[in-house]
């Protein structure tokens, strides 16, 4: 049986009388691929931010990599990689130069990110682009790149929040590849994103709306549960029952 590298119980954050995320409970198994979806305004990014640690919850327990999200959240922070949409690479450094950066960061040896660099740069094709800056690389490559930095140290856990956002679908299927590979490797993805044949990629997938868990099972469950032919239906159906906006 695979151990859960992500559990939580009734998790809730509030803003105020605002409640952005209401009692949420699930858990996630090693190396699976775990998509989380809503609707703007549904909560999925405030939950995430709180599985990450870097944003504590209002009531609720849960731990993530082992490590508690209240007392722990450093050290869930140093145990996770992390790859967003709109920031995750610098563009103003050469591509070797974001590499090394974030290795240190994630506290690698010199030898040890020397190494790898070469690896992974022979990998994504990119040898001669080692010197070129980020931001002369076309959108697709960077989140190539991105992706392969968020798992440079080789974490147990990496949250991709929305990660091929504006990528064309050619792009958008090599990262998909990527995304299996790691898998393969016992690396938990946990994914957000807007693209609906997306989800069907993933092992289980779970829809937020007014910032409670709605749904959560896989795609073939999910869509024999609401009579529906694919993942958008399914979430189409459950995203009219929203009451509030973002």
């Amino acid at each position: 049986m695979k151990k859960k590298v992500i559990a939580v119980s009734g998790l809730t954050k509030r803003f105020g009388h605002f409640t952005a995320v209401d009692h949420i409970t699930f858990d996630v198994e090693e190396g699976e691929i775990f998509g989380f979806l809503g609707a703007n305004g549904a909560g999925k990014t405030t939950a995430m931010q709180m599985l990450c640690g870097i944003s504590k919850p209002t009531s609720g327990s849960g731990t993530v990599a082992g490590f508690d999200i209240i007392r722990e959240n450093e050290q869930i922070k140093r145990n996770i990689g992390y790859m967003s949409q709109r920031f995750s690479l610098y563009e103003d450094l050469k591509v070797w130069e974001n590499i090394r950066l974030f290795g240190g960061i994630y506290g690698l040896s010199d030898k040890v990110i020397e190494r790898k660099t070469d690896e992974l740069l022979e990998r994504l094709d990119f040898r001669e682009e080692r010197s070129t800056l980020v931001k002369y690389l076309p959108l697709g490559w960077k989140q190539k790149l991105a992706f392969s930095v968020a798992i440079f140290h080789d974490p147990g856990i990496v949250f991709l929040d929305e990660p091929t956002g504006g990528v064309d679908p050619a792009m958008r299927r090599q990262f998909w590849e990527m995304i299996y590979e790691a898998a393969d490797r016992g690396i938990t993805v946990f994914v957000t994103t807007h693209y609906m044949d997306e989800a069907e990629y993933c092992n289980r997938v779970s829809i937020m709306v007014d910032g409670r868990i709605d749904a959560l099972d896989t795609p073939g469950a999910l869509r024999s549960q609401y009579h529906a032919t694919s993942i958008d239906e399914v979430f189409r159906q459950l995203a009219r029952r929203a009451r509030r906006n973002e």
